[in-house]
């Protein structure tokens, strides 16, 4: 039975009088509200053993009152959280890993939080693995009512194939195993078959909230907020604001009513920043790290991708960094899978918003036309091949375009993020940036890949330190330039398989 707090009066007499002209039942009046008194009566019920929706994104979005108050009732444990990912250690998520409430963690992304990646390794923590658009979706999906779907993503990798560790053994050994998907066949292309996600409950953050429960989310704090907001049996939300019936206009609500069973005013909050990024007035490539400074070749060639008017998406790391070298009077139109289209740079200090981040966690503006949207929109986008171009980064590619980049079985678990969904999509150009070679000199091109896969033959070309490559189909490799100073001598012998010369092969860049 759900447990709902009292109030003396919630609506005026004439909202119930209107709502009974119309002939509609009344569920609020003066005696029933979703709004709770604290967010430790909004959870107090929440039994061991439940399934959670966590919104947010990294720290930007994450319900902090709620989740406080559910790690200070230890006696709710042995929990199945969802969410992208887990914050980082001890803060948000992090906390309920500190506590050990947490049994099994469905995510797409382990990223910066050590601890959850020790208690993987270590088989103290259940991990299922989720790109992160297929997990939007699913969450979406169950919202939605439906069961299943078939999707691109992960075709041809572990997730088609199973057998991803999801529960490691105290010595490293498999404990569990993820099952293989089903496969099926749609207008000549293959994909997988994913089941939905469904929450006992669903915690949730809203900038604004009003009494009957219809929310409104702040930047790219929407994110995974507002799908999971329609998936949970109990969604629980926690708003900065509450305001009342009506204040809200109907334009502007994210999520109506209908989907919220109660609500919390937050108290203060932390609203710590991940990644706070920021430049100068006077920024120069000389307040680049030295390390960074090294790639700066690459950084300038992958610009060169940039055409006017293109959509695009850029990885974590250098790929981003190449934003900084668009042509002057070339339009690119930036989109991160967090839930944004036109990036913008980075902020000035006196700019920063912990509610505005890129998928990399780091502070971003937004341009004049830009617009935010949720995490399942996002990947909507992109699946259905928007994007014209994205750029991410490689730890492993084959000669036939195979990208290992998310994985190294028991010694580094990353997660793969949105990148099994970016190269996904059919129509979408996808470039790799990488060192050439590994900090120990080894091939990072080679004939198969070693390592779990990101996609299969999704690559369709490769920019390092040395040269730039095109993946043929059917072909193999193109040698198409080499960087300064390098010959195809060079290149042949720090990579690992064959590959063709293209005869106006040069140096230019």
């Amino acid at each position: 039975m759900l447990k709902l707090a009292s109030v003396t009066r919630r609506f005026p007499a004439s909202t119930i009088a209107v709502a009974h002209r119309a002939g509609v039942s009344i569920v609020w009046g003066r005696d029933y509200s979703k709004i709770y008194p604290s967010a430790a009566k909004a959870v107090e019920d929440i039994p061991s053993g439940s399934t959670i929706l966590f919104g947010g994104f990294g720290l930007c979005g994450i319900p902090e009152d709620l989740i406080g108050a559910v790690a200070n009732r230890p006696q709710i444990n042995n929990l199945t959280a969802v969410s992208n990912n887990a914050g980082i250690d001890g803060v948000g998520l992090g906390k309920l890993l500190n506590t050990r409430q947490i049994k099994r963690m469905v995510s797409s992304y382990v990223g910066e939080n050590k601890e959850f990646a020790r208690q993987y390794l270590c088989g103290e923590l259940e991990v299922e693995l989720i790109p992160q658009g297929t997990l939007a979706e699913k969450i979406r999906a169950g919202g939605a009512g439906i069961p299943a779907f078939y999707t691109a993503t992960g075709f041809g990798t572990a997730i088609q194939h199973g057998g991803t560790p999801i529960k490691h053994t105290s010595d490293g050994a498999t404990e569990i195993a993820a099952a293989p998907r089903e496969v099926r066949t749609f207008n000549g292309r293959d994909y997988v078959m994913e089941t939905s996600i469904t929450g006992d409950y669903a915690l949730i953050k809203a900038w604004k909230a009003d009494e009957l429960g219809n929310l409104v989310f702040k930047a790219s704090a929407n994110n995974f907020n507002a799908p999971m907001a329609t998936a949970g049996k109990i969604t629980i939300v926690e708003a900065e604001e509450i305001v009342p019936v009506g204040e809200i206009s109907p334009g502007e609500i994210h999520i109506p009513g209908i989907h919220v069973h109660r609500i919390v005013k937050g108290s203060t909050y932390d609203k710590r920043i991940e990644k706070l990024t920021v430049r100068s007035e006077d920024e120069s490539q000389a307040d680049l790290p030295p390390a960074m400074q090294k790639r700066i070749k690459i950084i300038r060639r992958a610009a060169r991708e940039f055409k006017d008017g293109m959509y695009a998406n850029l990885g974590i790391g250098m790929p981003m960094l190449a934003s900084n070298y668009i042509e002057p009077g070339t339009i690119v139109h930036l989109q991160s899978e967090n839930g944004i289209l036109g990036l913008g740079p980075f902020p000035l200090q006196s700019q920063v918003d912990p509610d505005l981040i890129n998928a990399g966690k780091e502070t971003v503006t937004i341009l004049p036309g830009g617009s935010f949207f949720s995490s399942d929109t996002s990947f909507a986008m992109i699946r259905s091949s928007r994007l014209d171009l994205t750029i991410l980064g490689g730890m492993e590619v084959s000669q036939t375009g195979d990208l290992a980049n998310w994985i190294i079985p028991g010694k580094m678990v990353k997660g793969m993020g949105g990148a099994m969904d970016l190269v996904s999509a059919a129509n979408t150009k996808v470039v790799v940036t990488m060192d050439h070679n590994d900090k120990s000199g080894h091939p990072k091109i080679l004939e198969k890949c070693t390592l779990p896969l990101t996609g299969v033959a999704c690559v369709n070309r490769i920019i390092t330190d040395k040269c730039v490559f095109d993946v043929v189909p059917g072909k193999g490799l193109l040698l198409r330039e080499l960087a300064t100073g390098v010959s195809v001598e060079d290149v042949r012998s720090s990579t690992g398989c064959g590959f063709d010369v293209a005869t106006d092969v040069a140096e230019t860049y």
